[in-house]
């Protein structure tokens, strides 16, 4: 450790603030994303399954949609999506394009978080709020989230650990953040105390996220 310069510190400084701009942008796209989503697959599957309005079409074409999203290769997906990172930013290398392709990767993961929390809600409770006349809408957004919140504060914290991963990941096609360090700066200079610093600094994200996510997780289960 003590080989590495002060330029190279601020290096690995500014790659971590890199990757948390990533991180955080895409966590809160994806999220936007795959919410509606998850919602969508949660109330059009079947009434035994927890379906509010069931419709077994367009449940099934989602979830198809949603599985082969989730399926693909995140490498290869940030490849296909260089036009439309181009489109959206005006580049398709370096932080701001990353986002992206992140944000699509992700989206599907949290649909399907969003669908199994809502899925896990007591069915006694969505009744009784049916038996008050209580709208689908409300349902949903007055039953259902909150009752699932502390599934989804799990979900959610998994998918900002997946995020992390991608994020290093992306740093083998110019994605910038700790993983573009690691290959650049470690692995193709054989810079083995810059390569293990940055996994250290990946490693101490990812439980920090784990740590923060298991007790908000908990502090809501224990209010109830």
């Amino acid at each position: 450790m003590s080989s590495i310069t002060p330029a190279i510190w601020r290096l690995i400084w500014q790659s971590t603030l890199q990757t948390l701009q990533m991180v955080s942008l895409s966590t809160l796209f994806s999220v936007i994303l795959g919410l509606p989503l998850g919602i969508l697959l949660c109330i059009t599957s079947p009434v035994s399954q927890g379906g509010l309005r069931p419709r077994p079409v367009l449940n099934e074409v989602l979830g198809r949609v949603v599985n082969i999203l989730r399926s693909f290769p995140f490498i290869i997906l940030i490849i296909l999506l260089f036009p439309l990172s181009r489109l959206i930013v005006g580049t398709a290398i370096g932080t701001k394009s990353t986002i992206v392709p992140l944000s699509i990767a992700a989206a599907p993961f949290v649909a399907r978080v969003v669908e199994t929390a809502l899925k896990e809600v007591d069915p006694g409770v969505v009744q009784a709020a049916k038996t008050m006349g209580s709208t689908d809408l409300q349902i949903v957004f007055k039953v259902l989230l909150p009752e699932a919140l502390p599934s989804l504060v799990s979900g959610l914290t998994l998918t900002i650990i997946n995020l992390i991963g991608y994020s290093a990941m992306a740093g083998a096609v110019g994605g910038g953040g700790l993983g573009d360090l690691a290959i650049r700066y470690g692995y193709q200079r054989f810079r083995t105390d810059v390569l293990l610093v940055a996994v250290v600094v990946i490693l101490v994200l990812v439980e920090v996220v784990q740590f923060a996510g298991n007790r908000i997780s908990a502090k809501m289960m224990s209010k109830r």
